[in-house]
């Protein structure tokens, strides 16, 4: 039994998704994709006139319900601190779809200038500023040290909560570090290190 047409942009973008982890976009073929997809080439273009559209559609199909998990953990309902353990949690909660998204964007974004371009333009009007206004809230309040610059604030908070889960998520077991802590609990000690660091305590010489 055919499926129905209705379907057919979601089918283009999970036969792209599939093509674009394995063979990158540039190498993808979107004949390729149109025949996974069980269509012809002209409807893969008459949804996505180009291959970069594909991509942040692709992006898109994930990033949006992302988003939407990090407006609710960031709700100014609870202070700073709390809004910032929820949303490193979520982010070592990662679906193996979202994980894949990530994977992509990290390597897209390398390789193409035009496609971080938008993807930067896209995320600007998506977690960027939510991330940004949270932690400039925290530095107002006296939660991080006011010396450091808002822009390094933002991003050794952005590194804390991504990068760390994304080594664990790749087989950071290859990587000789014992008990490497599980997805929540590498969370919570990544939000520890980012609000009270990791330098031993100097003793000051009157001490």
């Amino acid at each position: 039994m055919a499926r129905p047409q209705s379907d057919l942009r979601a089918r283009v973008i999970e036969a792209a998704r599939a093509r674009f982890l394995s063979e990158g976009v540039d190498g993808a073929s979107l004949r390729a994709i149109a025949r996974e997809a069980k269509t012809n080439i002209g409807m893969v273009y008459y949804y996505f006139p180009t291959k970069d559209d594909l991509f942040l559609s692709v992006v898109e199909d994930s990033y949006v319900g992302l988003l939407a998990d990090v407006e609710r953990a960031l709700a100014p309902d609870v202070d700073v601190e709390e809004r910032l353990r929820r949303v490193y949690v979520r982010l070592g909660r990662l679906s193996e779809l979202e994980f894949d998204t990530v994977r992509l964007i990290v390597r897209e974004g390398l390789v193409s200038s035009a496609r971080l371009e938008r993807l930067v333009e896209r995320f600007q009007r998506g977690h960027l500023p939510l991330v940004f206004g949270t932690l400039l809230q925290g530095r107002e309040e006296g939660l991080f040290e006011p010396r450091v610059h808002p822009a390094v604030l933002f991003m050794a908070a952005m590194a804390l909560g991504t990068v760390p889960q994304i080594l664990r998520r790749m087989g950071v077991s290859n990587i000789p570090l014992p008990d490497v802590p599980s997805g929540e609990a590498l969370s919570l000690a990544l939000v520890d290190v980012l609000l009270g660091g990791i330098a031993a305590r100097r003793a000051s010489p009157e001490e």
